[in-house]
């Protein structure tokens, strides 16, 4: 079996897994499965021992049970949230919606509901791993913006600007109402398409393909809650959205503000 890409881009070492799952029969059927597609595996039996496990052996992909024992996984998710931006994946015997946008909403970057198969299961983790950035997977945390000087060929930077909102992608800067609002990676690029069709629906097919990738096989509840997120930074009042307004059976669209 040919090991998954390695994510630094530095060689084929198999792709590290930290699986914090304790019930026993799930962990050795899942630890085969993944060793099989390549995968090298550490596991966990409690949210305390996966914190543990988190910081020795910096793992490229975390899959975390919401049910573990002494620590929660949404408190486990919350922990390692603080303090590093590797991709998680939230495994839950529920599927209910209160309990994915909870998931979502401690910093997950997707999630799948138990029973599932391995096959869509290796899916899911390939995608999210293909969506981080290289450095990232690297040091496990989003580095600081590094100042660059470009030569003087290269062309200006393109700038989306509407209303009270300003989006700088090359430098990862977001004004709002002229104060700097700081934007995780994925809030970042959904704001960059919803601004760059301003006054047009974008669909949410489309803001899925753009943002998650055309091999995203995950519930649309996670751009639910990614567009929640984003409001509540962004909107005077989030609870009655003026920027980023819901089109009810297509999509989203932001809001162009009228001429007086």
């Amino acid at each position: 079996m040919t090991p998954p890409v390695d994510p630094t881009g530095g060689g084929t070492r198999p792709v590290k897994v930290l699986l914090a799952e304790d019930e026993e029969s799930f962990v050795d059927a899942l630890v085969v499965g993944l060793e099989r597609e390549g995968f090298s595996v550490v596991v966990a039996r409690d949210g305390a021992e996966a914190l543990r496990c988190f910081d020795a052996h910096v793992p490229d992909l975390v899959l975390l049970d919401v049910m573990l024992p002494k620590l929660s996984g949404l408190d486990v998710c919350r922990s390692i949230r603080a303090r590093s931006s590797v991709p998680i994946i939230m495994v839950t015997a529920k599927s209910t919606e209160i309990d994915t946008v909870v998931g979502l909403e401690v910093g997950a970057d997707d999630y799948v509901a138990k029973p599932y198969r391995l096959r869509e299961l290796v899916s899911r983790m390939r995608a999210v791993l293909r969506r981080t950035p290289r450095d990232l997977m690297i040091t496990g945390t989003l580095p600081a913006a590094t100042p660059v000087a470009l030569p003087a060929s290269e062309p200006p930077s393109t700038v989306l600007e509407v209303g009270e909102v300003r989006l700088d992608p090359d430098r990862h800067e977001c004004i709002v109402r002229g104060t700097e609002v700081q934007l995780p990676l994925k809030e970042f690029e959904l704001l960059e398409a919803l601004l760059g069709s301003a006054g047009r629906v974008v669909t949410r097919d489309a803001l899925i393909d753009r943002v998650w990738g055309l091999d995203y096989v995950g519930d649309t509840k996670t751009l639910d809650v990614h567009v929640k997120r984003l409001r509540s930074r962004i909107e005077l009042d989030p609870s009655k959205p003026a920027l980023i307004t819901t089109i009810r059976g297509l999509g989203y669209r932001f809001e162009v503000p009228r001429r007086r």
